[in-house]
């Protein structure tokens, strides 16, 4: 809102002194990122206050885990203090009429409503399942379905293709890469680690011809309903122990942040023989409220955490990152980027499907007895080891930043 307000006040005939300055991505990112901290650290404080009156609090199951009984009645939906701290900067200085953003905050509500309903029904009706599977995955899959058809149909959805060199008399001159005047729609995505490296969906559908791009839609869009559901669940399954999700989500929105700020940049786009994707800088303030709002989350929720986020926090941060990275198109880029929430989620199935098999093929008492982890998801099975969950946590940020390091390092490493 502010972005208009300033726009307008920037006008000739107004000049008003430092409007001009709201133009600019980084400063309104900046001004996003500060508002989001301060938000954040005021408003979770009273959220936490009213918690505890209200005796919202979590229910700790004892699975024999260092301090997990201390944790009993600890203030929990506290992902509403990071919706809020991403909402309200956004709204105020982002374009709104950017269908990035428009996307991101549909999915950012959406997400956090369903986790809000699985809250709710644990905490208030005293059902520890919380709201059946079935429905988070269909709000998931509603999701992606949103995402994938306004990314697919939506005219402003669009890219610039690169044009590398030209042809004089006839040698070809080398020269700086340049894009074309006009904009495309697309469903060309980047590969990492590959020269020349921009992949189209609708190449898998090469055999119908003409008519591939306009079917495309039958292969992109069950995609990113895969993308949306894995890394929404892949954050859920992480927030298991005081700031592993918060930072883990910090750490990958910093990474996503980078990239979009240089694929929505023709300079840096240019530069790095990158994808150039317009209007996709406006995302970055979008990302700048997001990181803020998950440090600032850290203030409460590290160990000992004085509030957990809850599925209102958890699946709406997985959800953000999977549409935010389908959008810049660098989702090819998640197995590195979400390494830690891909690690937690393989553990996971993987225990449950060695033990089925084990449990076929020698009986329970063997499967018991020979689980290949001592408990998933894998931050449980270094606590089961003795591992104090600070350090876990902490393990797991500097992996983290080490899987980051190297998404940022594909832009160049072809």
């Amino acid at each position: 809102m502010f972005y208009y307000l300033f726009r307008y006040l920037d006008r000739p005939e107004i000049d008003f002194p430092g409007a001009g300055a709201f133009q600019y991505i980084s400063t309104r990112a900046a001004l996003a990122l500060i508002l989001s901290l301060v938000i954040t650290v005021l408003f979770g404080k009273r959220l936490i206050r009213m918690l505890q009156r209200k005796q919202v609090g979590e229910t700790v199951r004892d699975l024999g885990l260092h301090g997990q009984l201390e944790k009993q009645g600890t203030p929990t939906m506290g992902g509403l203090i990071i919706l809020s701290a991403i909402l309200i900067p956004t709204l105020l200085f982002a374009q709104l009429h950017n269908v990035y953003i428009i996307l991101m905050l549909i999915t950012t509500v959406f997400l956090g409503l369903i986790g809000f309903l699985d809250d709710y029904i644990k905490v208030f009706k005293k059902d520890k399942k919380g709201l059946h599977g079935k429905f988070k995955v269909l709000g998931q899959v509603g999701v992606g379905l949103i995402v994938g058809a306004t990314l697919f149909w939506n005219g402003e959805v669009v890219v610039k293709e690169r044009i590398v060199s030209s042809t004089v008399g006839g040698q070809e001159q080398t020269q700086m890469p340049q894009y074309a005047k006009e904009t495309t729609q697309s469903l060309k995505t980047t590969i990492p680690f590959v020269k020349n490296n921009e992949f189209d969906y609708s190449s898998i559908l090469g055999f119908l011809g003409d008519k591939a791009k306009d079917w495309a839609w039958l292969v992109f869009i069950p995609i990113v309903i895969f993308i949306v559901t894995a890394v929404s669940n892949g954050a859920n399954v992480t927030d298991g122990i005081d700031g592993l999700a918060a930072g883990t989500s910090a750490i990958i929105g910093t990474v996503l942040g980078i990239l979009a700020y240089v694929s929505g940049n023709t300079i840096f786009a240019d530069y790095l023989n990158i994808m150039y994707i317009p209007n996709s800088g406006e995302l970055v303030i979008f990302m700048a409220a997001f990181i803020g709002a998950c440090i600032g989350f850290l203030w409460y929720n590290s160990f000992p955490a004085q509030v957990f986020m809850g599925d209102t926090g958890s699946l709406a941060l997985g959800g953000i990152i999977a549409v935010f990275a389908i959008a810049i198109r660098k989702e090819l880029l998640i197995p590195i980027i979400c390494g830690i929430f891909l690690v937690e989620n393989l553990s996971v199935v993987l225990q449950v499907a060695v033990f089925k098999y084990r449990k076929r093929k020698f009986g329970i008492d063997y499967a018991r007895a020979h689980r290949l982890f001592l408990m998933s998801p894998l931050h449980h099975h270094y606590q089961k080891k003795g591992l104090h969950e600070s350090k876990i946590v902490s393990r797991f940020w500097i992996v983290g930043i080490m899987l980051g390091a190297l998404a940022i390092a594909t832009l160049k490493l072809r």
